[in-house]
């Protein structure tokens, strides 16, 4: 937009726990990092904001619900955090997300970028959106700080995110008390909170070797990550997965379904830090990427392509598209 910054940026946040709510965090403190002022609010707040909506000189950033007010917005990014699926969201919820979708690539005033290749490639060749950008999400600088060296010190398997259906967490269980058993002094710890949790703990049947820490600050969690051998997430389909970047950023071990956006973020490293298993995920593989994953020295991975600021550099780059009305015009529809 004619190489201005913008005035201020208004973002949508998510749930207290969760991947948007992490993204906001990170990516908020990127744009203050460049000296740009910040306000998330809540996507149930943003018809509220019109004027701000209208103001050409404020940048947007929208997700989840908020991107329905893409019509009224003039200088707005609508983030596409995933992608419509009817077997986790239902499927009102599938339509209302594409229908979030549609409105976005047909506003005048809004460009769309979902956070990686693979939520891109799924949104244009399966739901015929226009794609502006893909920009995968950013780290929390808490994250970026050098971790201390305490691999004898790490103990524990862990999960960290939302205990919802979609992360599979009832196939992860059975396949980590397998591997608990073979390894006397480890540990399993699932952080988070989420309609699951009852469940979830009642097929934990009571083992003390799996606690559940519900929700942590991001300083808890990476706290935790630093003493935890390997981090595990069984999400088939998630479209970029910030978490996989915080752990191995803090020296573990990913063990992870075969596919999604995850695969993205350090294809060396897979074999390796990253150990995968298959996206069926039957007990038996869960648990030989786990005995992997065991194996491999953990060290912290270096991804400051990830950090705050460069990520925030990557949005003002789609922001610099805007005409000085807040327009946008694609050059290819």
């Amino acid at each position: 937009m004619e190489d201005e910054y913008p005035s201020k940026i208004l973002m949508t946040g998510g749930r207290e726990v969760g991947g948007v709510t992490s993204f906001a965090e990170g990516l908020s403190a990127g744009f203050a990092e460049l000296g740009i002022p910040v306000e998330i609010i809540s996507p149930s707040r943003i018809f509220s904001r019109w004027r701000e909506l209208r103001d050409p000189r404020i940048l947007k950033v929208l997700g989840t619900s908020a991107i329905f007010a893409a019509p009224i917005s003039r200088r707005a990014i609508c983030v596409a955090h995933g992608f419509p699926c009817a077997a986790h969201q239902g499927w009102l919820n599938m339509l209302a997300k594409l229908a979030s979708y549609r409105l976005a690539t047909g506003s005048r005033g809004a460009q769309f970028v979902p956070v990686s290749d693979y939520s891109a490639l799924h949104l244009h060749f399966i739901f015929g959106l226009r794609v502006d950008a893909a920009i995968r999400n950013p780290m929390h600088p808490l994250f970026l700080e050098p971790a201390p060296q305490t691999a004898a010190g790490r103990r524990a398997i862990i999960f960290v995110g939302r205990l919802h259906k979609a992360k599979n967490l009832d196939l992860l269980l059975p396949a980590m008390r397998d591997v608990l058993d073979e390894n006397p002094g480890l540990r399993a710890w699932i952080v988070g909170e989420g309609p699951m949790r009852a469940e979830l703990e009642e097929i934990a049947a009571g083992d003390e070797r799996i606690e559940f820490l519900g929700a942590l600050a991001p300083a808890q969690v990476r706290e935790r990550l630093r003493q935890s051998r390997v981090f595990i997430s069984a999400c088939a389909h998630e479209a970029l997965g910030i978490v996989y970047l915080e752990a191995l950023s803090q020296g573990c071990v990913v063990a992870m379904p075969a596919s999604g956006g995850g695969l993205e973020i350090a294809p060396e490293l897979i074999g390796n830090s990253i150990q995968l298993f298959p996206v069926t995920a039957p007990r038996a593989g869960i648990a030989s990427a786990l005995r992997n994953a065991l194996l491999v020295e953990t060290k912290a991975v270096s991804l400051n392509a990830y950090s705050a600021r460069a990520v925030a550099q990557s949005y003002l780059a789609v922001d610099a598209r805007f005409s000085a009305q807040g327009r946008f015009h694609a050059e290819v529809a």
